[in-house]
């Protein structure tokens, strides 16, 4: 029986996972599940995960949330290449640091500009105090510049001459924003540099894939129905505003 993995690619974690299964030839079922028509609130979802929220992954009776956890075990069970997670101690390390370091910077600054800038308006109606997105957009230039100096710096990725788990992590958030309008990598040649040889391991076709949701988000937000996101407007109006 394939695995089964619950996703939605406008989604950065989700994109992750996708792209990490797709790469390495796990054979998988795409479950697909829309976070903005609430389907992640569903019952038959509640038995998979509690939590909530996609990427979840469901291998028989096993049942697993949160990206990171599913990229590991997606790399363990079926023994992906050493370079996406190194047994070297050093390689390993450097990975894990910038895999913990992301959640409450890169990722957390990319989603907040992508709400800001296009979904709370576009969707929600309401309209964002440029002070607020202004400091969306400080905050992502901060964490955008230390995935440059601090991690990239001279190096072909992350973790050094191969691609790894962290700079796959790393890309997807990186794109987030140019769902909205956002062109992070104007001006910035290092990180350009960069997802231009992050897409080369991966393969064009299949990044593409993997993002061609999130680059037409402009275009299909205008198609969306929006009193689905009525009911979650308070709480997203408390998270990003």
């Amino acid at each position: 029986m394939d695995i089964e993995l619950y996703l939605d690619l406008y989604s950065q974690p989700c994109r992750s996972v996708y792209i990490f299964a797709s790469k390495n030839n796990i054979p998988f079922e795409f479950k697909k599940l829309s976070l903005l028509d609430g389907e992640q609130y569903g019952e038959e979802f509640g038995k998979i995960n509690l939590i909530r929220k996609v990427p979840a992954l469901r291998d028989g009776d096993f049942c697993l949330a949160e990206s990171i956890a599913i990229l590991l075990y997606l790399a363990e069970k079926f023994k992906t290449p050493d370079f996406w997670y190194p047994a070297d101690l050093h390689q390993r390390a450097r990975i894990n640091e910038y895999l913990s370091w992301q959640h409450t910077t890169v990722r957390l600054h990319g989603s907040k500009v992508f709400w800001l800038k296009l979904l709370i308006p576009k969707i929600l109606g309401v309209d964002v105090p440029q002070d607020k997105l202004d400091s969306a957009l400080e905050d992502l230039n901060g964490s955008l510049k230390l995935l440059e100096e601090k991690f990239i710096q001279d190096k072909p990725f992350i973790a050094g001459d191969n691609i790894s788990l962290a700079d796959l992590v790393a890309v997807v958030e990186v794109m987030q924003p140019l769902g909205s309008g956002l062109d992070v990598f104007d001006g910035r040649p290092k990180l350009s540099a960069w997802r231009d040889r992050v897409q080369a391991a991966i393969g064009k076709e299949l990044f593409d894939d993997a993002h061609q949701h999130l680059l037409g988000a402009q275009e299909s937000v205008t198609l969306m129905d929006a009193s689905k996101m009525q009911f979650f407007k308070p709480k997203i109006l408390k998270l990003f505003m």
